[in-house]
This record gives C-alpha cells, structure tokens and sequence, in this order.
C-alpha cells in the first residue's frame, strides 16, 4: 500500500506579518486560482497586496502582477514591486500599469485593513454591478453579505489624474470589505491575501447565483429580514478569515501548478 506524501507545513501564525518571499507566493497562488475559477479579464484587472517596509525605508510599497502577463503565467518572482503611484520600485524588465493600480492604492492607502486588494471583471459580477438591486440575500452564502458590501457609483474609466476619486472610493468603502462597483465589476480587500481571496471567491459565488436564478424567470424566494439578520449574525468577521480554504487551495496549486513559487 502506498504512503501518500506528506502534507506541506500551514504556516502556525496566520496573524503573523508575512515576509515579501511569503506574499509573494500567497499573490501569485492567487493569480493562478483566480485563472482556475474563470475570474480574469485577459491580461485586466489586478491583485495586489502590501509588503512590510525595510527597515529605514520610507514610503508604502506594494506587489502587483506585470502588464501583459496572463494570471496563470503569474509567478512569486515575476510580481513587481511598486510604490503608492504604481511605479517600479525594483528592477525589472516586465511594464507595469499605473493608471490600472489606481483603485487599489486609493484603497490600500485609505484603509488599514486594506493589506490586499483584489478587483475582477467577470460575467457575472460585472452583470450584478450593472443593477440596482446589488447582492440579494437569495442563498446562504449570498446573506453573508448582508451589510458587507458596499456600492461605488461608476465615474468613468479610473485614471491617475482623478484624485478626487480616489477620496470617494475610499468613503464609499468605510469598513466593508467587499466594494460593488456599479457598472464596472467587484472588489474585495483583507488583512491577508487569504481574506481578501475568501471574500472574493464568495462574493463571485453569490453574484453567479443570482444571475443563475434571475434567469430562470421564476418568482426569486426571497427570506425573511429576520432569517438573513440571523444568516449574518453566524458568519462572523474574523482576523484569520478565510485562513482554512487558503491553505487547502495552496496544497491544490502545490500539486497541480507548482511553478507558482519559482
């Protein structure tokens, strides 16, 4: 009888500040999960997340994936480091997209709790973000969301020159984790790559429900106040949210795409 091989270690300390080598791996184990559920925008859209400064060094700075790169090419050496306006802080011969790290460094600066910031443009987020009902409790995984999420109104094509937006997308976040962005797509933040990946990946979920049932054409069964009031009290915030599934995805990319930590 064969042994199967061991488990990799989960790192004991999800509350632990990660080094850059570790976000590296988290952020390019998401890219690579983001192509395996169908959540890109051809080489669009971004994840990034912010590393711990050197010691002496001033100023944020931040991972992102290089321009041009499909998500599953992504790997922990290819991401570039980049300063608050999205400019190369490293050598590196991959182009980067500052006018793309627009929303994301508006958030990652605004927020505290803004470590990692992740934005799609899927079907069916982008269909939900072009309602007006946003996230309907329809699902228990969609009540979830209930008071989580929040809406930004669409201001065009975001660009490094609107600064004022960045002001707007920051109050219409406040302290929700998940943003609707009307007619545009999702976004989601966390303390650590594995929230912001966990709300994310729910939050495609509940959007592909709803488009799923309201497609259907049938009379949507919607619950009580007092049910998803109870569904949101259970699903509690946490600072290891989403911390299980994070390290069960990565064994699944260890074994099918390990190249994801070159």
């Amino acid at each position: 009888m064969l042994t199967p091989p061991p488990l990799p270690p989960v790192r004991p300390d999800p509350t632990r500040v990660a080094t850059e080598r570790e976000l590296r791996e988290d952020l390019a184990c998401a890219y690579r999960l983001f192509a395996h559920f169908g959540m890109t925008d051809l080489v669009y859209t971004h994840l990034s997340v912010r590393v711990p400064n050197e010691p002496g060094a001033e100023g944020h700075r931040f991972l992102v994936n290089p321009y041009g790169l499909m998500f599953e090419e992504i790997t922990a050496s290819s991401l570039v480091l980049v300063d608050a306006e999205g400019q190369p802080a490293q050598e590196t011969s991959w182009p980067v997209n500052p006018a793309g790290f627009v929303i994301h460094s508006a958030l990652h600066l605004g927020s505290e709790r803004a470590q990692c910031v992740m934005h799609t443009h899927t079907l069916a987020g982008m269909t939900v973000a072009a309602t007006d009902c946003g996230i309907l409790p329809l699902n228990q995984m969609s009540m979830e969301f209930t008071d989580r999420v929040a809406i930004h109104e669409y201001e065009g094509i975001a660009a490094d020159d609107n600064l004022d937006e960045r002001e707007r997308l920051v109050r219409d976040m406040g302290d929700k984790p998940c943003l609707l962005l009307r007619n545009h797509g999702l976004l989601t933040i966390g303390a650590t790559v594995a929230e912001a990946f966990y709300w994310m990946y729910y939050l495609e979920q509940a959007c592909r429900i709803q488009v799923a049932a309201q497609a259907t054409g049938a009379t949507l069964s919607m619950p009580s106040a007092e049910m998803v009031a109870r569904v949101r009290a259970q699903s509690k915030d946490s600072p290891v949210k989403g911390w299980l599934p994070w390290q069960a995805l990565k064994r699944k990319m260890d074994r099918e795409q390990p190249d994801y930590r070159a």
